[in-house]
């Protein structure tokens, strides 16, 4: 009996090790043996990881900074699958990417870099978000795909898929898609499990876990991803191929005026504006609202449609982004229209008039203040990125640097409402035109612009 019972031990530890075998994919291998961190290192914090029932945990360790396992081995494309499980909303994580580590960092405590994909069990749902450990901040908040942000499920194990192939991030939860990011940054790096910095008792001891992780090398074929997906892409002045598919167009190609004139002329402005460096970019005179070059305008107009550019500030600058310009109103100098400000909040002192601060940074003009967190707002002379959306139902939405900043419904009830109490309500239906150009703001301060892209929406 004893010798039965034995062989009966044997075989089901063999098929369980058979049915272990039989589940990394074909073409993938195994970055994780199951049994021991071999070809895994812990960098920068304190937190513990360890190997139990196959898996990997890690554990918060009160007042320890991030704390990463990381592949001894650098990867540089490849396609990375996983599944993670979070012990508690509290508990933050992520998976790093081609990353690097500075032993000099934090003070000597060593600090890894480069592209995360998060693991955000919190409210704020960013999971599948990609973030720039110890460089950039955030790359990709998952305000910019909400429909995908309840794709992570609280308590279970949820699958998780990374692509790097080339310079295109991509990344799916459960199947669901993401987030995209093409960078100009880290060909290759190591691969990283995070167990995020603590400071709250309630969150010491706190565990993820992770299992299941396979990589493949060669022979990669990008998955394809579903469609409308929002894409950061970092490079200047290019639309990567997906863009392209998914109807985007350069509104600016980096090297010509191409597709823009004056305001106040069927020609682009003599001068007050330079193309230069792949930058369509005002130049400052002293402060004077449309006393130089003079606002630009598309020369297409739009009705619906998804706008993206990037923006650079001088010190103290001002500036704007308006949108269903028509030049029906007569005015002396800036063309009216709906306005995305771009203003240095610090020092303009325009930041301190309207109502409510409806003048700031990413504000619509003179009617819906920005409601923004200052760790989202880059420096001046750093690039910003704006994102005006306004779909075929009339709702509108800001984004500054790929956060939802302010959302209305033009026309509606309340936007008139505002109108009425602002500088606007001198002109009739402002705001609410079918369709008008976009319109680049000349107000006498040294404002770089690129990559001004647009899609039309139906």
């Amino acid at each position: 009996m004893k010798n039965l019972k034995t062989c009966l031990l044997a075989l089901t530890i063999a098929g369980g090790l058979q049915t272990a075998s039989a589940q990394t994919k074909a073409g993938y291998v195994n970055l994780f043996n199951g049994k021991n961190l071999n070809g895994w290192k812990i960098l920068a914090g304190k937190a513990e990881y360890k190997v139990e029932n196959g898996g990997i945990t890690g554990t918060a360790v009160l007042n320890s900074g991030n704390t990463f396992l990381v592949t001894e081995k650098e990867y540089g494309d490849f396609i990375l699958e996983l599944d993670a499980k979070t012990e508690s909303d509290l508990t933050n994580s992520g998976i790093q990417l081609r990353s690097h580590y500075n032993a000099a960092g934090h003070e000597g405590k060593g600090q890894v870099y480069g592209r995360q994909c998060e693991i955000d069990p919190s409210t704020r749902k960013w999971t599948g978000g990609i973030y720039d450990e110890g460089r950039r901040d955030w790359l990709y908040p998952m305000d910019l795909n909400a429909k995908a942000q309840n794709a992570w499920t609280n308590g279970e194990f949820n699958h998780i898929k990374i692509e790097c192939i080339g310079n295109t991030t991509k990344t799916w939860i459960n199947g669901i898609a993401t987030a995209m990011v093409v960078d100009t940054v880290d060909a290759r790096g190591f691969i990283g499990l995070q167990v995020h910095a603590i400071s709250d008792e309630k969150q010491a001891g706190k565990r993820i876990f992770f299992k299941n992780v396979q990589i493949k090398t060669t022979n990669l074929k990008p998955q394809p991803f579903a469609k409308d997906v929002y894409v950061v892409n970092l490079q200047q002045n290019v639309l990567s191929p997906y863009e392209k598919l998914d109807g985007w167009k350069l509104l600016f190609d980096g090297k010509t005026n191409a597709g823009w004139h004056s305001a106040t002329a069927a020609t682009f402005p003599k001068k007050g504006w330079k193309v230069e460096n792949g930058m369509l970019s005002v130049i400052g005179a002293n402060g004077g609202e449309a006393t130089n070059g003079g606002d630009i305008i598309t020369d297409k107009m739009y009705s619906a449609f998804d706008m993206s550019f990037e923006f650079r500030m001088s010190r103290g600058a001002n500036s704007g982004v308006k949108y269903f310009v028509t030049l029906d109103e007569k005015t002396q100098g800036s063309a009216i229209g709906l306005e995305y400000q771009v203003l240095d909040d610090a020092v303009h002192p325009d930041a301190k008039l309207g109502r409510d601060g409806d003048r700031t940074l990413a504000s619509l003009y003179d009617l819906i203040p920005a409601k923004k967190q200052a760790r989202f707002v880059h420096p001046i002379g750093a690039w910003n990125i704006g994102r005006i959306v306004v779909l075929p139902n009339n709702h509108v939405v800001h984004y500054l640097n790929g956060v939802k900043v302010l959302e209305y419904d033009r026309g509606s009830a309340a936007y008139r409402d505002l109108v009425a109490i602002s500088k606007y309500k001198v002109w009739k239906d402002f705001g609410e035109a079918k369709e008008g150009h976009i319109l680049l703001q000349d107000h006498g301060f040294d404002v770089d612009f690129r990559n001004v892209k647009l899609k039309e929406l139906k």
